[in-house]
């Protein structure tokens, strides 16, 4: 994924309350309910719900209204964005760390020549 992608701009955007981490962590274990989800926090409906909103528009969750009932579930394959540019990120930093290693490695040896 691009690093000024929309779509992983809005992840980002999501992940970046703790709350919202929270919830998707919670919803890491199965679907749950907005009332159960929205427990822990003491957190008045209308402003837990704008947490929701924000995740629902970044793809992360959806939710599905059976009766008087709202149900959340993780959508596992748009956290993998985020997943993706982490370990894109890794590899580039582990490449320039090993370049590093290699650099001071050969310095040394020739130090030691000297």
């Amino acid at each position: 994924m691009e690093n000024h992608s929309l779509a992983l701009n809005n992840v980002f955007h999501a992940l970046a309350d703790p709350t919202r981490r929270s919830v998707i962590a919670r919803l890491g274990r199965g679907a749950a309910s907005i009332k159960d989800l929205a427990e822990p926090f003491g957190l008045g409906l209308p402003s837990f719900l704008k947490h929701i909103k924000v995740l629902e528009l970044s793809g992360l969750i959806a939710s599905e209204k059976v009766g008087r009932v709202r149900t959340c579930t993780l959508k596992r394959e748009n956290l993998a964005a985020a997943e993706k540019w982490f370990e894109q990120q890794r590899l580039a930093w582990q490449s320039r760390y090993d370049n590093l290693d290699d650099l001071l490695t050969n310095l040394k040896g020739e130090e030691s020549e000297n």
